[in-house]
């Protein structure tokens, strides 16, 4: 039977060693400070939103939350994005997306300043993912599977590694992540030829292709480490994620839940960004 590696434990590390780096950063006259950018009122960022919130309210992160109209232009919302770049108290922009199917992302990700882009959301920095510059942004959620990997010492380097799902939020960061770490990593999708065979070969599974349960027990080689980024709505209405955690519970060594796994660590990520990126644009170090 599997260990169940949940979140929390996780998530409460690094903000507890976030709010040491906090107070010392308010001691020296600085404080961290998180901008979230939001077109309209979509259920999934609120409630996002809301976790991030209270998580760096209790690092002692500021905070600020731009509301913008579903309608906004896409001119005005240039407007509004330059301001945030510009904006002294804000060491980190969070830009919710998808956007409304007016605005163009294509551009707007050249506007959002790299060093405040704590998502990873410009091209810049994508390019350091790629580059394996460690003065970039990941995105948060398939760096928040990283911090579940090192807290629980899974060995990485030359492990075998498959993620299935080839979406820039999470999949295809995901494997560069794990390729940076030295694991050797195969890329799955749906489309995968004899993808249990393939997937039954990893020694590390990060399922992030959202489709309910996909991953069955014949997927998972036997003590191999799951981690399951997938969030959905079964057809009860009971959320559940990529992989059949019933299943393959009996067949894995390790195994995050859902909820209340990868999901859990994302905003501590996210909290964790906006620090890093303080540090960077104040030129203090992290001793300060």
């Amino acid at each position: 039977m599997a260990e169940i590696i949940k979140g929390k434990p996780v998530a409460d590390q690094i903000s507890a060693d976030l709010a040491r780096e906090v107070g010392r950063l308010r001691d020296l006259g600085v404080i961290p400070g998180l901008t979230i950018v939001r077109v309209g009122a979509r259920g999934d960022d609120l409630a996002y939103e809301r976790g991030a919130l209270k998580r760096c309210e209790q690092i002692g992160i500021g905070t600020r939350v731009c509301e913008l109209p579903e309608d906004i232009s896409q001119d005005d919302f240039i407007d509004v994005l330059k301001g945030v770049n510009d904006d002294a108290a804000t060491h980190g922009i969070l830009l919710f997306r998808p956007l409304p199917a007016h605005l163009n992302e294509e551009e707007l990700k050249y506007v959002i300043s790299p060093e405040k882009d704590v998502d990873c959301f410009s091209p810049v920095n994508v390019a350091k993912l790629v580059e394996g510059d460690p003065s970039g942004f990941p995105p948060c959620t398939p760096t928040a599977v990283m911090e579940i990997l090192k807290f629980h010492k899974v060995a990485i380097k030359g492990r075998r590694a498959v993620v299935l799902g080839r979406s820039m939020v999470v999949g295809k960061p995901a494997a560069l992540l794990l390729l940076n770490e030295d694991a050797t990593v195969t890329v799955c999708h749906s489309r995968t030829s004899d993808l249990a065979h393939e997937m039954a070969r990893a020694d590390i599974v990060v399922a992030a292709v959202g489709r309910a349960r996909m991953v069955k027990a014949e997927y998972v080689k036997s003590g191999a480490v799951v981690i399951d980024v997938g969030i959905n709505v079964d057809e009860q209405g009971n959320l559940c994620g990529d992989v059949d955690f019933d299943a393959c519970q009996s067949q894995a060594g390790m195994i995050t839940p859902v909820p209340g796994g990868v999901g859990s660590v994302t905003t501590s990520v996210l909290a964790k960004h906006v620090v890093k990126a303080c540090r960077q644009l104040t030129g203090l170090s992290h001793e300060g």
